[in-house]
């Protein structure tokens, strides 16, 4: 993944935030449910967009925000010292709902097709679940790929900042999409190559483990 390289980065960013958070006594877990309501609002938001400048702003604004506090909260919890499996748990459960309202919302909104939809949402879900399966039969969770999740909030964040200040569709190979519709094809293509890259991998680190 090519964000999930700059971690130290954005970790170094996110300290202010963290640092309110651990302040007030937030904590972790509660972090990562307002990630969740920033999703539901983000989704709706996407879903009522098109043609509304304003709409797909707060859409960008509140998949920002929800990005934010998906960063954070792994952040809080090691600061305060709370970090736990639940949490952990917790946190995967709440991407994998805050992806299918965003992108769901997008998808669903008119931005793609019903089937163009199908496919960017399998794909997104499937490189999600591909990581954690991997965790599951010992390898330990799998962040590799082209398409991680940091990598397709940014793209759709940046999609949709492009999207308000241009809104034609562009034709090619016969479809026609607006920017941020051809950014969520490429998201779904991506995310499928990235379930594949993470099957490759778990195949060779269980095959290593059996010699």
């Amino acid at each position: 993944m090519t964000i999930e390289s700059f971690r130290s980065v954005g970790s170094i960013l996110l300290e202010p935030i963290v640092n309110v958070f651990h302040t007030h006594r937030v904590t972790a877990n509660a972090v990562t449910v307002l990630s969740l309501i920033f999703a539901l609002l983000s989704g709706i938001c996407y879903y009522f967009s098109i043609g509304s400048s304003v709409t797909l702003f707060l859409a960008l604004a509140l998949a920002f925000l929800n990005a934010l506090l998906d960063g954070a909260d792994g952040l809080l919890a090691r600061k305060a010292g709370s970090a736990s499996r639940y949490g952990d748990f917790l946190d995967h459960v709440i991407d994998r709902y805050s992806d299918v309202l965003i992108f769901g919302g997008a998808c669903l909104g008119g931005y793609v097709d019903a089937t163009a939809g199908m496919m960017i949402l399998t794909g997104v879900l499937l490189a999600s679940y591909l990581g954690t399966q991997a965790q599951a039969v010992g390898v330990g969770r799998v962040y590799g790929g082209i398409m991680g999740r940091a990598d397709r909030m940014a793209i759709l964040i940046m999609a949709s900042s492009l999207n308000i200040v241009y809104q034609p569709r562009l034709g090619l190979w016969g479809f026609s999409y607006s920017v941020l519709g051809w950014a969520l094809i490429i998201i779904g293509v991506a995310s499928h190559i990235t379930a594949l890259q993470r099957i490759w991998h778990t195949r060779n680190m269980l095959l290593e483990k059996e010699v």
